[in-house]
């Protein structure tokens, strides 16, 4: 087992930007005063408030448990992947980014996404690997996407009751024609959430206001249909919660276009006209969606606050990974930074990183 010294050594820098005398970003620590990055109004929630809790996830079954088992000796199996969705693809080793992706709690969503059936779970998996490198997920850097986000129409503020990352739609504010650019920069803002969940939260809460829409600054019934393709193939369950605010007859006409292509679940997580207060604490919540937090979006500070909040819980996440042996399966909680209990005869009997090719 690991010493408490070790333990503490794992939590990663003490604030977000470094300095030792900024608010704490350890994800197993409630902040106090509900910090920001920097303090400011300006800049990202570091974490959830002290009263939003996850919901613990129901125990396996002991059938469940033997399919999960089978399904990571499956998957622990694979020494290459295609390189792209295309029937007669290339084929090339995992990289250690793709190792790490393929955690414990990934396998599950992918198993109860479908239905438990291990065949089609794992063809799943294999399909968002591949979708991921064809689709260039890790080139998709701060730099390359933010003049998309110079006005904040998308933005991560806040955590939800349950610490779901709060991702913001405000369509209104739309400042680029309309390109595939704008579905990979909706692509690398859910990234960037899945990043800031904190242990035992799988998935987000998206909050739209299409208040001051007007015709043409909404997406596409085509952008639409890609976008929910990309949801519901390749993050899966990632969807905690969707609560959409002030429709008008044009943005109800778009989501009658795609309706058929929602799935039933993901259905069943839009909410129309919600009291968002009863569902995200008030002082997390934008004053535009009902609540008391003022702030007015400024790229300078948003996006470099962001990028270095998010990057710095990417460097905690794989320097655990690393500790504990780079290992196919690993807990995202404990890679969160929860004090998960690591069994050293098992690392000890782990394949070594010469054995399994990677580096």
């Amino acid at each position: 087992m690991m010493s408490e010294e070790e333990k503490e050594g794992m939590n990663g820098p003490s604030s977000a930007d470094g300095n030792a005398n900024g608010p704490k970003m350890p994800y197993n620590s409630q902040p106090l005063d509900n910090p920001t990055v920097d303090g400011s109004s300006k800049t990202p929630f570091i974490g959830p408030t002290s009263t939003s809790k996850p919901t613990p996830p129901p125990s396996l079954t002991s059938e469940q448990t033997a399919k999960y088992e089978s399904l990571l000796s499956t998957v622990k199996s694979w020494t290459d992947v295609p390189d792209s969705t295309s029937p007669k693809s290339a084929r090339s080793p995992l990289a250690d980014t793709e190792r790490l992706w393929l955690t414990r709690d990934c396998l599950l969503r992918y198993l109860r996404a479908s239905k438990w059936s291990l065949p089609t779970a794992a063809t799943r998996l294999l399909s968002t690997l591949s979708w991921r490198r064809e689709y260039g997920i890790e080139a998709l850097t701060a730099d390359y996407i933010s003049e998309e986000n110079e006005t904040g129409k998308l933005l991560i503020m806040g955590f939800d009751n349950q610490g779901r990352p709060c991702l913001y739609m405000n369509p209104h504010k739309q400042n680029t024609k309309r390109s595939e650019k704008q579905v990979q920069h909706l692509v690398y803002i859910l990234e960037r959430c899945i990043d800031l969940m904190p242990p035992g939260q799988e998935s987000l809460a998206m909050l739209a206001n299409f208040a001051e829409t007007r015709k043409g600054q909404g997406a596409t019934v085509g952008q639409g249909r890609q976008v929910l393709s990309i949801l519901q193939n390749h993050y899966p369950e990632r969807l905690g919660r969707a609560m959409m605010q002030n429709l008008p007859w044009l943005i109800w006409g778009f989501f009658k276009a795609i309706g058929p292509f929602i799935d039933p679940l993901t259905r069943e997580k839009l909410k129309f006209d919600d009291d968002l207060k009863k569902l995200v604490p008030s002082e997390q919540l934008l004053r535009s969606y009902g609540g008391d937090l003022e702030f007015e979006y400024e790229h300078e500070k948003y996006w470099p606050a962001l990028t270095t909040l998010v990057s710095k819980r990417r460097a905690e996440m794989i320097k655990r990974w690393e500790k504990a042996g780079k290992q196919i399966g690993e807990s995202e909680a404990y890679l969160k930074g929860e004090d998960v209990v690591i069994d050293e005869q098992a690392k000890a009997e782990a394949p070594s990183a010469a054995e399994t090719g990677t580096s």
